[in-house]
């Protein structure tokens, strides 16, 4: 069995110990929401009698996942200065860059704040869709059919605690902002997180929006010169690429002759995400609606989608009804890319 890497940043426990680590984290955000919500949920729970191994692939998939576990504590350089009104990555990222609203801005006054409210606007939403990964996991431990996805979805479940705890921190200590989940993530996770269902929280969470996250991590990591962020970024979307593996494991030969009235339910799903998906990135919340128009996150929206369809396409769900949806959101160009897993 292999090990796992050696720990980029791993200190020893601070000698005022757990306690005073965990009341460390009390503290919220200095703006941001408060509060909790209830949704009530129904699933199926699926008891498995015979823990022998039935699935040799996601059984391995644990065991990697096991050895690649970090703990974002000790692993993360967390005394890194970070400003959040710097250009920690390329103002042409700003959704109205170049639009006659930017040309109105007085950048000296107005550009250092818009940063950091584009920066809490996206982190904000990560941090969000980590929770639902989370709720929706354990859900999967509940329902997996059998013992092999049980076991990787608890350890998943402990990546999207990883997930959670490190933008948390992230946007409270760093940038001291945190912004409402977007109306489109929370309609998509409120959809993943009701449907009974053991395949669609699969599909909804491990295929789509993991699948968009991981785009969305990729280019994230790769336009920031912020050296924490980059960090948070990277372990992330290692964990990531194991999760969306999962789901195309877990589901694979699923549609295969399945029922026409129940594949049009699952087509529906795939398109009614993926819309979901690319309006979750529109800022509406952080900007005007000049971010409709702009061309570079016109094309960062589309460049989501490149884990998503060739996977689609990988379970079978790339049918002709399907094919018609995402050509009208313009990323069917994408069905040739390699696919993940």
């Amino acid at each position: 069995m292999t090990t796992a890497a050696p720990r980029a940043y791993g200190a020893p426990p601070p000698k005022e110990g757990y306690t005073a680590l965990a009341e460390r984290m009390t503290h919220p955000a200095k703006e941001g929401p408060r509060g909790t919500d209830t949704l009530p949920v129904s699933q199926e729970l699926t008891y498995t009698w015979d823990y022998a191994s039935k699935r040799v692939d996601l059984r391995a998939l644990y065991e990697k996942s096991k050895d690649l576990m970090w703990n974002a504590r000790v692993d993360l350089p967390w005394d890194t200065n970070v400003d959040p009104e710097a250009e920690n990555t390329p103002d042409e990222t700003i959704p109205i860059y170049g639009t006659p609203v930017w040309n109105k801005l007085d950048l000296k006054r107005d550009l250092p704040r818009l940063r950091r409210h584009m920066a809490a606007w996206m982190i904000s939403n990560f941090l969000h869709g980590e929770q639902g990964a989370l709720l929706a996991t354990a859900q999967i431990v509940s329902s997996a059919p059998t013992p092999d996805a049980k076991l990787y979805a608890a350890a998943q479940v402990y990546d999207e605690a990883r997930h959670v705890e490190s933008y948390d921190r992230y946007l409270r200590d760093k940038i001291e902002l945190v912004y409402p989940p977007s109306p489109h993530l929370r309609k998509l996770l409120d959809l993943i997180l009701t449907d009974p269902r053991w395949d669609f929280k699969f599909l909804g969470m491990q295929i789509m929006l993991e699948g968009v996250a991981l785009g969305a991590f990729g280019l994230i990591h790769t336009v920031s010169n912020e050296p924490l962020i980059r960090a948070i970024t990277e372990q992330i979307m290692a964990d990531e690429a194991r999760h969306v593996a999962f789901g195309v494991v877990s589901l694979k030969d699923t549609y295969a002759g399945m029922d026409p009235k129940e594949l049009r339910e699952r087509e529906d799903f795939v398109l009614e995400s993926s819309q979901l998906l690319r309006d979750r990135f529109l800022g509406e919340e952080v900007c005007t609606e000049a971010v409709a128009a702009s061309a570079p996150m016109a094309l960062f929206r589309k460049l989501l989608f490149t884990k998503i369809v060739p996977n689609v396409k990988r379970l079978g769900l790339l049918t002709p009804y399907v094919r018609v949806g995402f050509e009208r959101l313009g990323v069917i160009e994408y069905e040739h890319m390699e696919p993940s897993a």
